[in-house]
């Protein structure tokens, strides 16, 4: 940003917090004035290129998922870890070449297959891989079966799939959208003030997100395969087969990979950025669909990470999303069977975890004199009830400790 501009108080604050999640809206809302790039650390961040009017600060503090969220159950069952929603279960894609490809049993995808092909939306919004660099993403407006099967398959890289939604709103179409929880946020807050989004993207879907690690991370795995970036022309971070492997493919034609817990567990997850750390929803509570990992769990109740057919938790926020889910069960899209909401804490261990010590790490921050964001109605007080006070007070002073060391930038 040039100095003499006056900064974006929205912005500005965000900045100051590192509570950016890169959705990229604040270009949507003000794409003359803020453009989406790449840093440094390898994360998407706005530049302000131009002067902000206050109308425009105002849309973009409204809806940026790094300043906060709220939560409205509004009469349905509301779980302190899980939030509001009106049914749970188990399933994955009736097609077989789906619930391979995809990364935790292809649900979503057909579902998302099953919007298009029932003529319930024209096009899916998804992120995919950056042809140009296949590490990363890019943004694709998907028509059919076959792009919605190419796009299969988690993407732990810094994505901004609202930042060219301006363009949409100007349509006649009906899409679905798919993005990281915050993304799913950030959309849902801009229809309170803008009537095209709603119109224009009527299905809101997400899934269980860990975290968005930066594009230093990818690199990193890149290296722990024993190639460079430039030899890579195909990149997979997880999906054919359950959880699946991330995978290079070379050149030459030939292909590199490594376990889903060496590259997310052992590389991935150290490059989280640090509004992820404290997120209080990675569940996806604004969305209208939800899926993730339906993992099995060994005797202690740790989640299993062997390969075998995927699984997926399905999730039905709204009533929307519980009509649509039966559509595409009886349509023969999805198998799906019954889910107990008690065994998801083990089966998702990392998301009840981050919940529990989410009150924690925000007093930590606080007493540092950190912005955090405003969360209301989601049960962080509650969540913390659930925790154990050794790993609350850990958390705590982690969070001191990594803003005394200038780690929260």
């Amino acid at each position: 940003m040039s100095e003499s501009l006056t900064p974006s108080p929205a912005l500005a604050r965000v900045a100051k917090g590192g509570l950016c999640a890169g959705c990229g809206l604040c270009a949507a809302i003000a794409p003359d004035q803020v453009t989406i790039e790449v840093t440094e650390a390898g994360f998407l961040r706005p530049t302000q290129t131009g002067p902000i009017g206050a109308a425009q600060d105002a849309a973009i503090a409204a809806s940026c998922p790094g300043l906060g969220q709220t939560v409205d159950a509004g009469g349905r069952t509301d779980d302190t870890l899980w939030g509001p929603y009106t049914a749970m279960q188990t399933g994955w894609a009736s097609d077989p070449d789906l619930r391979h490809a995809a990364s935790s049993g292809g649900a979503l995808s057909a579902v998302l297959v099953h919007l298009i092909e029932g003529g319930e939306v024209d096009a899916v919004l998804q992120t995919t891989a950056d042809p140009q660099t296949p590490w990363a993403n890019t943004t694709q407006l998907s028509r059919s079966a076959d792009q919605i099967l190419t796009a299969a398959g988690s993407r732990y890289a810094p994505s901004a799939p609202l930042a060219g939604i301006e363009a949409l709103l100007t349509k006649e179409e009906r899409i679905a959208f798919v993005g990281k929880p915050c993304d799913v946020v950030a959309l849902r807050a801009r229809a309170m003030d803008d009537p095209r989004v709603a119109r224009v993207f009527p299905v809101m879907v997400s899934f269980f997100c860990a975290g968005v690690p930066s594009l230093t991370g990818a690199r990193e795995v890149i290296k722990a395969l024993g190639v460079s970036p430039d030899e890579v022309t195909a990149f997979r971070y997880r999906g054919n087969g359950w959880p699946g492997r991330a995978a290079a493919t070379l050149t030459d034609g030939s292909d590199r990979s490594m376990t889903y817990h060496e590259s997310w567990g052992g590389i991935l997850s150290g490059h989280v950025q640090h509004r992820c750390k404290i997120c209080a929803d990675g569940t996806g509570k604004a969305a209208d669909i939800v899926c993730a990992d339906a993992w099995e769990t060994d005797a202690a109740g740790y989640p299993l990470f062997e390969e075998r057919d995927g699984v997926s938790l399905i999730v039905a926020r709204t009533a929307l999303g519980a009509r649509l889910i039966d559509q595409a069960a009886a349509a023969g899209a999805i198998a799906t069977e019954p889910f107990d909401v008690a065994g998801l804490a083990s089966m998702q261990p990392g998301q009840s975890g981050r919940r529990r010590v989410l009150a924690a790490r925000l007093a930590g921050l606080l007493v540092m004199g950190k912005p955090i964001p405003r969360y209301r109605g989601l049960h962080v007080i509650g969540a913390a009830k659930q925790g154990r006070f050794p790993t609350l007070v850990r958390n705590f002073l982690g969070m001191v400790r990594r803003v005394l060391q200038g780690r929260i930038r």
